[in-house]
């Protein structure tokens, strides 16, 4: 027993004496740290790994910066028979497909497809190196709007992450610079442009060229006649009038918050329904039509008379049943 706690002692040693050791023992709880505190936040990260400066790393992990769950959505429901709505993928002439069956097609001209399966637009991919490259660095306003599209929070992964972040931010923020890089998320390329904001960094992704069009051809028939001066003096004063801060909470969107108080009052004073969910197969007509189009093809396929006599029994049936 004491050779086991000498053995146990020596190899203690090299954790307290050894840098590069004390590095690799902390991941645990900083794992635990990043746990609790995506639980704080109520999301999950989208994407996590390094930004990349020369010879620096910065650990960090990304949030999509908004929400979409503000808005209403409904749901189709049958008012008869109080049930959900539900939709089948069906293709004309065959009826309703499997999942199996149905592959990606992309239209060359019209009419005319080529068809992908699932592997071939897998090996398209890219592979995430959970790596973002700071490529360039182009001073705050030069980009236009138009070529920002989504905006994600970046946080620090863990504390030993936190001085090299900061020192990337503070340097943006004094520089007044985005930084600009690509990187790979959920098997796609992005422009990425950081840029401080706040206590933290803002990453937003670029739209591509060939995703922005050109605004001349929609501009090109203004004409370029300057205003009249007087016109123009009484609209510089009612712009220096309404000038301020900007601020968010002045804008609300009243359908939604009129639709939201007319939820709460029909549930409040009306009687709510109970939605059956259910993953039945359709019944009526469209049972109908279904049953016939596998009764056809079983019959080109050269079913025998005992399954003949099983269809023709099946739609006696139905027209009974009707």
């Amino acid at each position: 027993m004491a050779k086991k706690a000498t053995s146990r002692k020596s190899a203690a040693k090299p954790l307290k004496s050894t840098g590069a050791a004390k590095i690799t023992a902390r991941p645990t709880k900083e794992k635990k740290r990043s746990r609790a505190q995506d639980s704080t936040l109520g999301a999950r990260p989208i994407w996590s790994g390094n930004i990349r400066l020369a010879l620096v790393l910065v650990p960090v992990k990304i949030y999509p910066a908004t929400k979409a769950g503000a808005r209403i959505s409904f749901h189709q429901v049958h008012k008869p028979s109080g049930k959900r709505i539900n939709y089948q993928k069906i293709v004309a002439g065959v009826g309703p497909v499997e999942n199996e069956d149905i592959v990606k097609g992309y239209e060359i001209d019209k009419g005319r497809y080529v068809l992908f399966e699932p592997e071939e637009i897998d090996e398209v991919k890219l592979e995430s190196r959970r790596t973002l490259d700071l490529v360039q660095f182009v001073q705050q306003g030069e980009i236009d709007p138009i070529w920002f599209d989504t905006p994600y929070y970046v946080v620090p992964d863990g504390e030993l992450a936190e001085e090299a972040y900061a020192v990337l931010r503070d340097g943006l923020s004094t520089k007044k610079r985005i930084g600009l890089g690509q990187f790979v998320m959920r098997g796609r390329e992005y422009v990425a442009a950081l840029k401080p904001f706040g206590k933290g960094i803002l990453l937003e992704t670029l739209r591509f060229a060939d995703e922005v069009r050109q605004a001349k051809p929609f501009f090109e028939g203004i004409a370029e006649e300057d205003s009249d001066p007087d016109l123009l003096s009484m609209a510089e004063e009612l712009i220096q009038r309404k000038s301020g801060k900007f601020d968010p909470d002045r804008f609300h969107d009243t359908y939604t918050e009129t639709l939201r108080e007319l939820i709460e009052k029909k549930a409040r004073t009306g009687k709510p329904l109970e939605i059956e969910e259910t993953s039945e197969q359709p019944t009526g007509r469209g049972a109908q039509v279904i049953d016939l189009v596998e009764a056809l093809k079983r019959s080109v396929r050269g079913g025998g008379g005992e399954e003949r006599a099983s269809t023709r029994r099946s739609a006696s049936e139905r027209r009974k049943a009707g």
